[in-house]
């Protein structure tokens, strides 16, 4: 009798000890999974204020260092696309034809919402990882590093019971959502064509006729945030090759240059060497530097600039330039 009940006990032991995971083994078995390479598709949100930016993403990976990530805008079906291949690192804009080419470490040391290989990384980081689990899923609370967006502080990741990985949401000071990523499916075993991280094959996928209409700059669009003790001093419009353009100069403690023109659609695809990041910024991917911040949106681009301001600063004037143009 004895006997038997140690073997029941044994075997309810086991019954019940199958199938769990460990914080570690589940790190451990999804980098196993995504070693080679993946392809992950799901919808991306972003909240700046009282506005909400909504992606489609799709990011593409193969060891050791090939990324291709597919953001397109769900307001108006634009599309850019980060690239990372034996060359460098691009954001292509098929609307625009053209691409910006970066010498950069992209995306590795910084926190990336939509790269499985950055969020278990922000895990393995995190000396006070949080972990749960409920009949669901697993959850982890890590801190984040956005280097040029120090407001995010933590992210709670969602694994379900097949450790996939479903949802993502980051967070600022205030346990506001800033993004939350939500994962429809994820392939872990994608064949890729030898070209498929090509800069030139990708190009040739997208529709020739998808273009930006360059908008007329009938007004300035304004920054509705400008630092203390710094104003417009000056704004001349000039006529260029291709439209208009608005070079507004803001004087004081904090002063700065906002260029706004008509974009620009190459004839010919066209590679623009650039020194920075890239960066997302509400509804486009931008390129930011130590001093410098430009985008497209709306068919106009967008170039700040400072002599005396940090990224953070040049991120929060852009991020107030409200799409709609308003006058000084």
């Amino acid at each position: 009798m004895k006997k038997l009940i140690i073997c029941l006990g044994v075997f309810i032991l086991f019954i019940t000890g199958c199938g769990k995971y460990s914080d570690k083994d589940i790190v451990k078995e999804i980098e196993k999974k995504t070693k080679n390479s993946y392809i992950l598709e799901g919808d991306l949100a972003i909240s700046n204020n009282d506005d909400l930016y909504n992606y489609e993403v799709e990011v593409s990976y193969k060891k050791d260092h090939y990324y291709k990530v597919s953001l397109t805008n769900m307001a108006n079906g634009h599309s850019q696309i980060i690239l990372k291949n034996d060359d460098g690192v691009y954001i292509l804009t098929p609307a625009l034809n053209k691409s910006f080419k970066f010498q950069s470490d992209w995306p590795y040391d910084n926190s990336q919402i939509y790269l499985i290989k950055a969020l278990l990384n922000d895990i393995n980081n995190d000396e006070e990882v949080k972990f749960s689990e409920n009949d669901d899923n697993y959850t982890f609370i890590t801190k984040v590093n956005y280097p040029n967006n120090k407001m995010l502080v933590n992210q709670k990741i969602t694994i379900d019971k097949k450790l996939n990985i479903k949802n993502v949401k980051v967070y600022d000071s205030n346990d506001s959502v800033k993004m939350e990523l939500n994962v429809d499916r994820i392939d872990y075993s994608p064949t890729f064509k030898d070209d498929y991280f090509e800069l030139e094959t990708i190009m040739r996928t997208f529709d020739d006729n998808e273009v930006v209409e360059s908008s007329n700059l009938d007004d300035s669009i304004y920054p509705l945030f400008v630092p203390v003790n710094t104003s417009l001093t000056n704004s001349e419009r000039v006529e260029t090759d291709n439209g208009e353009r608005i070079i507004m100069t803001f004087s004081g403690d904090k002063p700065f240059l906002l260029v706004e023109e008509t974009a620009n659609v190459m004839e010919e695809f066209t590679v623009i060497p650039t020194y920075g990041e890239p960066y997302m910024l509400m509804d486009t991917l931008g390129v930011v530097t130590d001093n410098s911040l430009s985008w497209t949106s709306g068919g106009i681009e967008y170039y700040l600039v400072s002599d005396v301001m940090g990224k953070d600063e040049l991120i929060e004037i852009a991020q107030s330039i409200s799409a709609i143009p308003t006058m000084k």
